[in-house]
Formats: structure tokens, C-alpha cells, sequence
């Protein structure tokens, strides 16, 4: 289905306001689970990844009408050209979901090598910064502008093992509170002060993402703390319905 055909599908439930959301990372399962409970929700939903079998597959499997579209996110111009193809099929983008990472660990500090840490900047903090650099003022524009990433719970506790994987999260999340800050900044004023922001930028915090493939693999595992996929999904989903200045700035716990 190409990106016309998509933007022209049909409305929300019960008369909800259709957005237009990239879930960008949406290859994996998290991608696929999101887009899925957005598409289900009825807004028009493009998932973007880096490999063109992967996200067509993804994308198909997430449902009919979630459009895929091949990035690489860690191109700065390749961000814009996406931008420009999205606005062209569909209007203004309401919302990024980012769920692009990835994880790397050693046995220490130590051990924590440079090719580690750059595959990490690159799927953590620089597709991130790209991403919201190219979409932010879209966002701030929306009436419903929304961008979230997903954390980890690492984070708050952070171990040597992990070193290279945390302070990656970290930057990130600290770059999404930056956008937080943007957002309010980006407030109309009214009567010589501020109004409310429209658009909210927060972290889900997970200690582990799971799926029902994952969970079919290793029958022998509890997977204790994680975070189902479609719980993503079901908070992802529940952005929408609750006001920007409830959203701005936070880190939302997802508990199994």
C-alpha cells in the first residue's frame, strides 16, 4: 500500500480525531505491536526501518494499512527526505514513536569497547536527535503533538556491565526532556502569559520489552518485570486521550 493510499483510509472510533503517527524502529516487535494498536485505534499509521524486507514484513504484520517506509535514521538528509515523503502523502506528522536502540554489554568498565559505544550513539542518541530535530516543529504544530521513546529502568540503577548501554539511554532521555522544555517554550502566549503546551514529549521506562515469539522460544522462561509489546502498544495509544500538560516531561513506568 503506498502512503497516499494509507493517509486516505478510514477514521478513528467513536469520532476521534485520525493523527498521523511515525513509529519509527518498527522492524522489531515493539514496532510492530505499536503500529499495530495505532492502526487499530484508526490513525493513519508509517513505520520507518533501515531494511526494506524487514519493515514490509513488520508492517504487514502489524495490519493492514500501516504503511512502511525504508530510512536510515542516522542520516541527518535521509531524516529530511523522509519528512518531505510524509508530508507529501499525508500532511503534517502528529507523532513519533521512537523505538529504535539496541543493546551491547561487557563484563565491566573496562571491557566496554569503542565499537560498542558507537553502535550504541548511533541507534540511541543520533537517530534520536535527528529525528526530533526534522519532526519537532511538526510536532509543536499538531494540536496533538506527541514523540516518546522508550527507556530502561537501567537507567535510575546503572551497572558497570552496562555502562555504555546506560549512558546512552541517559543522553536520550535527556535530550526528550530538552524536547519537553521545547514544547513549553513553543506555547502560544495569551494575555501576557504562556499557555498550555499542545504537544508532550515523555519516556516509557520498561526493565524489559517481551513478545509472544520470545515467549514461544524460551517456554522455559518467566521473563520477570518485563513489559509486554502490546502494553507498549496500549500506552502508546493512550497518549491521545490525555492532556499535554499531564504528559510534558515525564518518565511513565510500564510494570507487567
Amino acid at each position: 500500500m503506498s502512503a497516499a493510499d494509507a493517509a486516505s483510509t478510514a477514521g478513528a472510533p467513536n469520532g476521534a480525531a485520525v493523527l498521523n503517527v511515525l513509529v519509527t524502529g518498527g522492524s522489531g516487535a515493539s514496532g510492530v505491536a505499536v503500529a499495530g494498536a495505532l492502526r487499530r485505534a484508526g490513525h493513519r499509521v508509517f513505520t520507518s526501518g533501515s531494511d526494506p524486507a524487514r519493515i514490509e514484513a513488520a508492517a504487514a504484520k502489524a495490519g493492514d494499512g500501516v504503511t512502511p517506509l525504508v530510512c536510515d535514521l542516522a542520516d541527518l538528509a535521509a531524516v529530511h527526505s523522509l519528512r518531505e515523503t510524509l508530508a507529501a502523502a499525508a500532511g503534517r506528522m502528529d507523532a513519533v514513536i521512537h523505538l529504535v536502540g539496541g543493546w551491547r554489554g561487557a563484563q565491566g568498565i573496562a571491557d566496554q569497547s569503542d565499537a560498542d559505544w558507537d553502535f550504541l550513539q548511533r541507534g540511541a542518541i543520533t537517530t534520536l536527535r535527528n529525528v526530533s530535530r526534522v519532526f519537532f516543529d511538526d510536532l509543536a504544530a499538531s494540536g496533538t503533538g506527541r514523540f516518546a521513546m522508550v527507556s530502561s529502568t537501567a537507567v535510575s540503577k546503572p551497572t558497570a556491565a552496562a555502562a555504555s548501554y546506560v549512558a546512552a539511554k541517559a543522553a536520550a532521555e535527556t535530550w526528550t526532556m530538552a524536547m519537553a522544555d521545547g514544547f513549553s517554550r513553543s506555547a502560544p502566549s495569551t494575555g501576557g502569559s504562556s499557555a498550555a503546551p499542545a504537544g508532550a514529549a515523555v519516556v516509557f521506562v520498561v526493565k524489559a520489552l517481551v513478545d509472544a515469539d520470545l515467549r514461544r522460544q524460551h517456554p522455559e522462561r518467566m521473563f520477570p518485570g518485563a513489559t509486554d509489546v502490546e502494553d507498549l502498544g496500549a500506552a502508546v495509544v493512550g497518549l491521545f486521550s490525555r492532556p499535554a500538560p499531564e504528559l510534558n516531561g515525564r518518565r511513565l513506568l510500564l510494570a507487567p
